[in-house]
């Protein structure tokens, strides 16, 4: 049944991977309208977050944010589809590297680097890095339970040169490489809620008091790593731009 479940989706998102960019953000609108104006999903939810985030707002303001959200939303699940087929020329066309000079020059201090990044814009677009380091990419990820669709997940996050950890190998793949003297960039996206725990970091973010992973800090001062940060910026809808600053 798995197995099943996979080839027709598979199908399915096959499809919508071969659309022509225009055809594609033009879906993404349609879809904009049934999950936001139709369904309605998790509306509440994202207008109270926003509420939360900037009290001050008006309600008309929050309502701008709102829909600029859901039609964020909807291109960002479609352009991780669209990763499926994509070709290196098409990427590299459509999310461009800034200061990737900064990159190669940590790499020739002799050490690895940990590269912080958040769940924002094309991040599966990311994976793309791996063609410009002389080192190797590793990007951490959670395993899906669906062995076909997590086999299918780590063919389309590794396809440009890219490795995958899973979340619960991570520690121990860095240090074995770090035992061989392998010197890599590994991609962190620690921007999602930790489990609740008394080691929690907790600090203010957005005026809300959040709770902070660690686990990427503790590897990086144990492991004597350089730790990068990669800032998006959405310039439109279809060219991405990251830009590095070290810490």
């Amino acid at each position: 049944m798995k197995y099943l479940l996979y080839i027709i989706t598979y199908a399915f998102l096959w499809c919508i991977s071969i659309l022509p960019f225009s055809l594609l953000y033009l879906l993404s609108d349609f879809i904009y309208i049934l999950v936001y104006r139709i369904i309605g999903y998790r509306k509440k939810t994202v207008r109270s977050n926003i509420k939360l985030a900037f009290p001050t707002y008006t309600d008309k303001q929050v309502l701008q944010i709102e829909k600029a959200f859901y039609h964020y939303m909807c291109d960002m699940f479609l352009e991780m589809i669209k990763t499926l087929t994509i070709s290196k020329q098409e990427i590299e066309n459509r999310f461009q590297f800034k200061n990737i000079e900064l990159v190669k020059e940590y790499e020739k201090k002799g050490k690895s680097i940990v590269l912080m990044c958040s769940h924002y814009a094309s991040w599966e677009w990311m994976s793309v890095l791996g063609l410009y380091l002389d080192t190797e990419a590793y990007g951490i990820y959670k395993k899906i339970a669906n062995p076909y669709f997590d086999k299918l997940v780590r063919k389309i996050r590794s396809k440009f040169n890219a490795h995958l950890i899973d979340t619960k190998q991570t520690a121990g793949t860095i240090k074995k490489n770090q035992d061989k003297g392998i010197h890599a960039t590994y991609l962190f996206i620690s921007d999602q809620t930790p489990k609740l725990n008394k080691n929690n970091y907790w600090h203010s973010f957005l005026g809300v008091e959040t709770p902070i992973h660690m686990g990427a800090e503790k590897l990086a001062v144990e492991l004597n790593m350089n730790v990068l940060y990669a800032k998006v910026s959405k310039v439109k809808r279809v060219l991405r731009s990251r830009i590095f600053r070290d810490y």
